[in-house]
């Protein structure tokens, strides 16, 4: 079987666990950021300058020949991060995982809608900020792509709140991961608790 590629925004910060235990199951995960692991500092790209080098990649090898590729992209300009992601990508992508912040949300993932295999399945991931109080989730933003979404929330234990730990996110979404992979029909999956106070905060 080829080597399966993920798209991945928003994968080094509360997705990281997703991204990684996609790269430990052998896929070739994307992961557009502000601050990518392993890009250069100024005096290392003064250096390289003129070489040939790309600065704003990096690349790490996963145990079973997953490869991660890191790009430098800033979310409000959509269509140079496409560029940047179609630069690194040797195929379309096969699954696309999404957590962008609601201002930029629309027009960075119809910027990389062309990069993605047809049909292949979207994981939307939203903060409680994201819901409205009277539309609640919002619609899919890529027609033509089956998509699970995902709601943050926050947890209740002991009379007291907590959001939602990087582990707890991660295990969530991986959730949805599996069931768009595993083909499952569209819905919206609830981690944690979501109440009208946040949806006002």
């Amino acid at each position: 079987m080829s080597e399966r590629t993920a798209l991945v925004l928003g994968g080094t910060g509360m997705l990281k666990g997703c991204a990684d235990e996609l790269l430990a199951q052998g896929w070739q995960v994307v992961l557009p950021s502000r601050r990518p692991e392993g890009t250069l500092g100024s005096a290392a790209k003064a250096a390289l300058r003129g070489r040939g080098h790309v600065p704003h990649l990096s690349q790490a090898q996963g145990e079973k020949g997953g490869r991660k590729v890191t790009v430098a992209a800033d979310w409000a300009q959509p269509h140079e991060l496409a560029d940047r992601v179609r630069e690194v990508m040797e195929r379309p992508a096969d699954l696309l995982v999404a957590w962008v912040h609601a201002s930029y949300r629309d027009d960075v993932l119809r910027a990389v809608a062309p990069l993605l295999a047809p049909h292949a399945p979207v994981v939307e991931v939203h903060d409680s900020g994201a819901i409205h109080p009277v539309h609640g989730v919002p619609d899919p933003a890529l027609d033509g792509h089956p998509t699970q979404q995902v709601v943050l929330g926050f947890v209740r234990h002991g009379g007291k709140t907590h959001w939602l730990s990087h582990e707890e996110t991660s295990v969530g979404v991986l959730e949805a991961v599996h069931r768009a992979l595993d083909g499952r029909p569209p819905s919206v999956h609830q981690v944690g608790e979501v109440d009208t106070w946040l949806m006002r905060h």
